[in-house]
Formats: structure tokens, sequence, C-alpha cells
């Protein structure tokens, strides 16, 4: 999705885990939507995608090699994309990516991915075993 004669470069990859509208609110002095934000909304969805991978409760330990490519601002719709993409024994690595849908026009644009590690708990917040991933 992108505007008329923009050659799109890359296309989001992963499941739509989380979408949200950016606000007013969740702005820097620039006008920016704040970082720590955006890692936020991505720290959920990478929840969300372990919790379904884990069968139960997950907490994040890492994040690694987080970029960030463009702004967000107020009004565009932030779309975040996860994939599984490795699983330990108790630990799971998913790419998640963010990508800004900007206000009043069509252009969809990546601003940041991350690979988040995961850890799969207990009630009693111990490690516990990650189903593997599927053969194939």
């Amino acid at each position: 999705m992108t505007e008329p004669g923009v050659d799109p470069v890359e296309e989001p990859c992963g499941t739509l885990t989380v979408r949200t509208i950016a606000m007013p609110a969740d702005t820097n002095a620039n006008g920016d939507i704040f970082g720590g934000w955006v890692m936020s909304r991505m720290d959920q969805a990478g929840g969300i995608a372990g919790v379904d991978r884990a069968q139960g409760r997950v907490v994040t330990v890492a994040v690694e090699a987080m970029t960030f490519i463009r702004p967000v601002k107020v009004g565009d719709v932030l779309s975040v994309y996860t994939s599984v993409r490795s699983v330990g024994r108790t630990s799971m690595k998913i790419q998640v990516e963010a990508w800004a849908k900007r206000f009043r026009t069509t252009l969809h644009e990546k601003v940041t991915d991350a690979t988040f590690t995961f850890v799969a708990i207990d009630d009693e917040g111990r490690p516990r075993p990650v189903p593997p991933l599927p053969q194939g």
C-alpha cells in the first residue's frame, strides 16, 4: 500500500498483531511520537505472539538491534507485525516490525523493527518449556 508513483521497497513480514492510532498525548517536544511508545506497542505485539506460541505466560528478556527508520506522527495508524523466528527450550525469538499508515494518505512505511526474546514462565515465574515449532 503505497502512494501512486512511489515504488514499494518492501512489505510487512509476519502476522498483523497490533493496530493502533498515534495520538497527541504520545508526542515529544518535536511533535513526533515517542520512540518508547512505539517500542511499547512492539513489546505488546511480541508478547501476544509469544503467548500464542508458548500457550501461556511469557516475559520479555531482550530486544536486539532496534533502529528507528522513520518518525511516527500524530494521526498515523501504527501496525505491528510479528513472526516467531526460533524456539529454544524455554525461550523464543520473535521478529517484530512496526509500520505506519500515514494520516490521510495511503502511504504505508516501515518505521522500525527488532528481534524480541521472550521466556515462557509458569505461575511461580520460573522458566518452563515452549512447545517446539512444527517440522516442515
